[in-house]
């Protein structure tokens, strides 16, 4: 099987007792003598726009953003590394580092607006609700309908598996983060996961660390689906798109939400700013509508209008599939379906 990682503009950064592995980096100056340091999953062109905004309101202040795998923000902020603020799309790893200690409390205005579901114990905070969907090429359709379910899925690969060898992407979630957080809850909520993931591994699946990699091979032709990409992302590249073959496709029978989280870590110095960080995501977190934000809004009425689901929830049970007994099962499971 083909394995898949490439990171733009990979580097090593040297820290006390750290090998960091970053993928992206961006200083934006400010005028005066104070920086935040921000280390994100969010690719940096989806969170330029959410950088140069809050400057306008804080010309002083400089920022460092800092763009990491979810596994790589979780090891750094557990190894103490020095950042002010953690953004991260695995909710599962986020909640185990506030719940051993690495976040500190933060709560304001901002903070207590939030829903339940949307915060936890003041440690941790949500400011994004994005659905998982497939992205598709319709070449590969002829004349069939778009897929609306896992089981319209899996008839699709088992008729035509020789439109989809070698071209179906997903997460390797032994890498990713959120790849097993998605698969992980979708193990938990629907039998079809299993099966599809089965029909999937007979077909030579290429397993990806990231959605933007998926969507891009989309796009170029070299898959002819991305299975469980953030749907965010994917809808951000195509708008920049021409080619109209290439659809998002949201499945009817479940949709994961995954909740973009932030937490200040424990050791972070420019809390002030940190927290001023946190209660502007929040406010545009918060909106009504989606308008030209690259990210999705927080509102659980919008999400669920557009997956006829709601978020996950945060809370200690996202924690579950972190203990080592359990994830050793889970994997053994996932390699036995995908690799074939």
């Amino acid at each position: 099987m083909r394995h898949i990682c490439l990171a733009l503009c990979l580097s090593v950064l040297a820290l006390p007792g750290l090998a960091q592995e970053i993928e992206a980096r961006k200083v934006y100056p400010g005028t005066g003598d104070h920086s935040l340091r921000i280390i994100s999953t969010a690719d940096l062109d989806v969170f330029h726009p959410y950088i140069l905004a809050f400057q306008k309101a804080r010309p002083d202040l400089t920022v460092e953003y800092s763009v990491a795998s979810s596994v790589e923000l979780y090891k750094a902020i557990r190894a103490e590394a020095e950042y002010d603020l953690a953004l991260s799309s695995a909710m599962d790893l986020q909640m185990q580092l506030a719940n051993d200690g690495f976040a500190q409390g933060y709560r304001s205005t901002r903070t207590d607006a939030l829903p339940d579901w949307a915060r936890w114990r003041d440690l941790i905070y949500a400011f994004t609700a994005e659905p998982a969907v497939v992205v598709l090429s319709t070449k590969v359709l002829g004349d069939r309908p778009l897929p609306a379910t896992r089981q319209d899925l899996i008839n699709l690969l088992r008729t035509h598996p020789d439109r989809f060898v070698n071209a179906v992407g997903t997460y390797d979630v032994r890498e990713s983060g959120l790849g097993y957080l998605f698969a992980t809850q979708e193990a938990r909520s629907t039998d079809a996961y299993w099966r599809l993931s089965e029909v999937m591994g007979r077909l030579l699946p290429r397993l990806f660390c990231c959605s933007s990699q998926m969507v891009e091979e989309v796009i170029a032709g070299d898959l002819a689906l991305a299975y469980n990409v953030l749907g965010s992302y994917a809808s951000e590249r195509l708008a920049r798109e021409t080619d109209d073959t290439i659809r998002i496709v949201r499945m009817e029978d479940f949709a994961n939400v995954m909740l973009r989280t932030a937490i200040i870590p424990a050791n972070a110095r420019n809390t002030d700013d940190a927290g001023a960080m946190m209660d502007w995501l929040l406010e545009v977190g918060l909106r009504e509508s989606a308008d030209a934000w690259p990210l999705p809004p927080l509102n659980k009425s919008s999400a669920a209008a557009t997956t006829g689901f709601g978020p996950i929830r945060l809370g200690p049970a996202l924690m579950i599939y972190l203990d080592p007994l359990n994830r050793r099962a889970f994997l053994e499971e996932w390699e036995n379906a995908l690799e074939q």
